[in-house]
């Protein structure tokens, strides 16, 4: 489920660039649906992770890709009307809706899925298990916007229609395959919820929040970045983009592998190397020339982000009692969604000053996320 997830997520972000300049739009409009998608997430996950806690896991990721996969569908066949009978003005409000409920359904994905991991793993084990379900991500990066690209080169509706399939594909697989239950443990009697800003989660949000800011910036200006930098078509431009985000889901793969591999390893540590990795291929970005210099700054980006997304899931996960296990794994998504809500918008205004100056920003931000992870996590071990 998560892998066919992430793909359809994947393939609409390789050809959002391609598409928006298909129909003469302003590259803003890219920048705000991925935001719009991105308030969303950041209201609701939280919200879904406590009906996680209530209801059990099973349902929530039902009804969430059901939702999501309609949606998509609408979302495709109204693109496709807009690129035969080039109704630019509806193309635009239909972008930037579709693509807010698809963040509001797919809030409910990333949360579940890490609290279900909770609910039945250990605290050290799980490190490993949220880089298992990382790497089911991360190839969906590579497959996803593979397809896309290559559906993109043919028809931009393809594409899309491919994209509204996935969801419910992954619907048909959580219905089947996974079990229903209730939560590992409910509630007591008198106990009050979990605060938005729980100090214990603080560090871990902070980190989240960093981590899919950087990745919504990479996403979201990749098609542009292709085009300009490196004086291609449109539809060249889509299939740039579709490499450059197929090889982030190859480097992706290879971290998380090491993450479970290396069990020993303190959680702090794998963030503020991955950091430091990770904004070594940002600023690489900014020296790009060639397809090939491209693809490896994308690939050395996305390397130090699979060193970063499992352990500040795990950090979460094991900093909490639980029964509040869905609460934090959707405070992790919400701080998720506002780094989509900032990102995006700050990401193309910056675009518009110089092409390279928003990955400039967002290699130095990483580097002050390094500081911190070794500075306020030095101690932190994967048993903590």
């Amino acid at each position: 489920a998560a892998l066919t997830g992430t793909m359809a997520m994947m393939a609409f972000v390789a050809i959002v660039g391609p598409l928006v300049r298909r129909l003469d739009l302003p590259e803003w409009v890219a920048g705000l649906s991925v935001t719009t998608g991105g308030v969303l997430w950041m209201l609701l996950a939280r919200w879904w992770g406590g009906v996680g806690d209530k209801r059990g896991r099973k349902p929530v990721l039902v009804v969430g890709f059901a939702a999501l996969g309609l949606v998509y569908l609408a979302l495709a066949y109204g693109i496709d009307l807009a690129l035969r009978r080039d109704i630019t003005a509806a193309a635009l409000v239909l972008l930037i809706v579709a693509r807010g409920l698809v963040g509001a359904f797919y809030a409910a994905v990333p949360p579940t899925a890490a609290a279900l991991i909770a609910d039945t793993t250990r605290p050290a084990a799980r490190p490993a298990a949220m880089a298992k379900l990382g790497s089911a991500n991360a190839l969906g990066l590579v497959l996803g916007p593979a397809a896309a690209g290559w559906l993109a080169g043919r028809d931009l509706a393809l594409a899309l229609y491919f994209a509204a399939l996935l969801p419910l594909l992954a619907l048909v697989v959580v219905a089947q395959g996974l079990p229903s239950g209730a939560p590992a443990a409910a509630r007591p009697p008198g106990a009050p919820p979990m605060k938005l800003l729980d100090r214990r989660l603080r560090v871990a949000a902070l980190t989240a929040f960093a981590a899919m800011g950087s990745v919504a910036i990479a996403q979201v200006l990749v098609g542009f970045f292709a085009i300009d930098r490196l004086n291609l078509s449109v539809v060249e431009g889509a299939r740039v983009a579709g490499s450059s985000l197929a090889a982030v889901g190859c480097s992706l793969m290879v971290a998380q592998q090491l993450v479970m591999r290396l069990k020993h390893v303190p959680m702090g540590r794998w963030i503020g190397v991955g950091a430091l990795i990770a904004g070594l291929g940002f600023f690489g970005v900014t020296l790009v020339t060639t397809q090939w210099q491209m693809l490896l700054s994308y690939a050395v980006m996305s390397f130090g982000m699979g060193m970063i997304f499992p352990n500040f899931q795990a950090l979460a996960a094991n900093a909490v009692l639980p029964h509040e296990q869905g609460a934090a794994a959707g405070t992790l998504s919400a701080a998720q969604g506002l780094g989509m809500v900032l990102a995006p918008l700050i990401g193309t205004m910056l675009y518009r000053v110089a092409p390279a100056l928003p990955y400039a920003v967002v290699g130095t931000g990483l580097w002050g996320l390094a500081a911190l992870a070794f500075v306020k996590l030095r101690s932190r071990s994967v048993n903590a």
